[in-house]
């Protein structure tokens, strides 16, 4: 049986409480909540902090409120409370596209976004996310917070721009009026990590695309995003030539690498098709069409 390297234990009562014990332990610390990506890792000896600072008891970031003109969502928020939200479900289809194929229900009921986003795994599904819809993460420290792009969060695998004594508390959403989002995803089986996937969001002016983002995991895409992609879209009609000419600047802008799941080809293929899909639900929903099945 694989093990993890000896390690200290402490339990965080409030984020300053976790933020003193992280400014104690210094950098060899690491915060664990839902543990289901990390806690594999220590048993592969890949991670091996020496502390582990427990902030489950942190139920103050636990919640998804309209804050302003944005979405606030708690670091500590659930995968099972984000497929679970009606007023994300209202005013993006994409988490809940996501959350339905990430992992399973025991992940999901125990695995935070925090957790989903500090992990920085190159797979990761709400990177591709947070990254599609331009969300913002804001970070507190003993000295105050920062919010932070989440194009500019994730620096390279399993990398981010969090300090050691940081902690992620919430994501931030921009209300999109009448925008369609949608997220496509492929996988050996079900609840795997992707082969590939895509996450968009569409905003129309009549039948123009006004405003786009398209997300993009496992595929080496950098920041977990495809700019380029979204400039050929934006401002053009929402034809399904245009979008598919967004599809093709899409594949092109990814670098995927060839290993068990696939060959490169295959993936820029997959990184195409998937976006082309995602980019036409987005469209319908921004529509209002019914959708089939």
């Amino acid at each position: 049986m694989q093990t993890p390297a000896p390690f200290e234990y402490e339990r965080a009562g409030s984020v300053d409480d976790a933020l003193a014990l992280l400014e104690r332990h210094g950098p060899e610390a690491r915060l664990v909540a839902g543990g289901h990506s990390l806690l594999p890792m220590m048993k592969l000896r890949l991670a091996r902090p020496e502390v582990l600072v427990d902030i489950n008891d942190l139920t103050d970031l636990s919640y998804i409120r309209v804050d302003g003109d944005t979405i606030a969502i708690g670091g500590m928020t659930r995968h099972a409370e984000l497929l679970a939200s009606p007023l994300l479900g209202e005013h993006y289809a994409i988490f809940h596209d996501a959350e339905r194929v990430i992992a399973d229900p025991i992940v999901r009921n125990r695995g935070t976004i925090g957790g989903s986003f500090c992990q920085a795994d190159p797979s990761e599904d709400l990177a591709a996310v947070g990254s599609a819809v331009r969300a913002e993460m804001v970070v507190r420290s003993s000295g105050g917070e920062r919010t932070i792009p989440a194009r500019e969060f994730h620096t390279g695998p399993y990398e981010t721009v969090l300090e050691p004594a940081e902690i992620l508390t919430e994501v931030r959403v921009p209300i999109r009026p009448g925008a369609g989002s949608a997220y496509e995803k492929v996988e050996r089986r079900v609840g795997d990590w992707p082969i590939a996937a895509a996450g968009a969001f569409v905003t129309l002016d009549g039948d123009t695309v006004s405003d786009v983002g398209i997300g993009l995991t496992a595929l080496g895409a950098s920041h977990f995003c495809a700019p380029d992609a979204e400039d050929v879209l934006r401002g053009q009609a929402a034809t399904d030539d245009n979008l598919a000419a967004a599809a093709d600047a899409a594949a092109e802008a990814c670098n995927p690498a060839a290993d068990q799941r696939g060959p490169v080809d295959y993936k820029r293929h997959l990184a195409r098709e998937l976006t082309l899909r995602a980019l036409r639900r987005s469209v319908a929903r921004a529509r209002g069409e019914a959708e089939g099945g």
